[in-house]
């Protein structure tokens, strides 16, 4: 009894630590963010919002922010799109190397960002100025092989069987597919675009090598941290972390709603 008390002790204890570990610099970040003073360090002053209508009234963090949303939203849209319709046909069809294939859409996800932020630099630099559109390029790179693995293990044989049973009634492939098979992917493709967006919104490497006077908004927010400490970066850190926690949430939510049955 002293023993299992003993261990359950030490196992409840880890936990703590693990999480003051992973969530202290966060609460810190958002804590001070509401600081009612220039200098955000201890003690704490406030609470305030005034960092926050600072961020409102900064057009270049606006300016930001609206580029991240942009990136975010269409390399997500292109990401899912090109990762069902290679899941599709993977899946689907009879393709020669198929495991070939797989391997390669997917490796990109053990591949450093920095590799591929240098890698497309160096490759396009010539042909396509450093811009919002090539960050956008360096996104959907980033994000298909992510998608492709969430979505490829969707086409199942309960999947597969689906399909069969329409084409036996009359369906034609288009029907098959914009009938049967996107709406019973409904579920992990918005859990796919949600994660996507998620990735895209706070990714700092690719985004810095290729956006050149369009910055995203980590992009903006180190540019910030060089000049020092600031409630108004700790403000725009937030407002990053807030965004990601809730498409975060988004995507736990629908994938709970994903039944093994389903």
């Amino acid at each position: 009894m002293t023993g299992r008390l003993a261990s359950t002790s030490i196992t409840v204890a880890i936990i703590v630590i693990a999480l003051v570990f992973i969530y202290l610099p966060v609460g810190t970040l958002v804590l001070f963010s509401l600081h009612d003073g220039r200098v955000p360090v201890p003690p704490f002053q406030g609470p305030t919002l005034e960092w926050y209508g600072r961020i409102l009234d900064n057009p270049r963090i606006m300016s930001a922010t609206l580029s991240s949303v942009i990136i975010g939203l269409v390399s997500s849209v292109i990401s899912v799109a090109l990762a069902l319709l290679a899941g599709w046909g993977l899946a689907r069809h009879r393709v020669p190397g198929r495991k070939m294939v797989e391997a390669l859409l997917m490796m990109p996800l053990a591949v450093s960002y920095l590799i591929v932020g240098v890698g497309l630099m160096v490759s396009f630099s010539a042909y396509i100025p450093k811009s919002v559109g090539f960050v956008l390029i360096g996104h959907v790179v980033l994000n298909l092989p992510l998608a492709f693995a969430i979505l490829y293990v969707q086409f199942d044989t309960a999947q597969a069987r689906l399909e069969a049973a329409a084409r036996d009634l009359g369906a034609s492939e288009a029907q098959v597919f914009f009938r049967v098979t996107l709406p019973s992917l409904k579920i992990p493709i918005i859990a796919a675009f949600a994660l996507c967006f998620t990735f895209s919104w706070d990714e700092f490497i690719v985004a810095f090598l290729l956006s050149g006077f369009d910055p995203t908004l980590p992009v903006v927010i180190w540019g910030l941290l060089r000049t020092g400490l600031d409630p108004q970066t700790n403000a725009a850190g937030t407002l990053v972390f807030l965004v990601s926690v809730c498409f975060a949430l988004v995507v736990e939510l629908f994938l709970l709603r994903k039944k093994p049955n389903d």
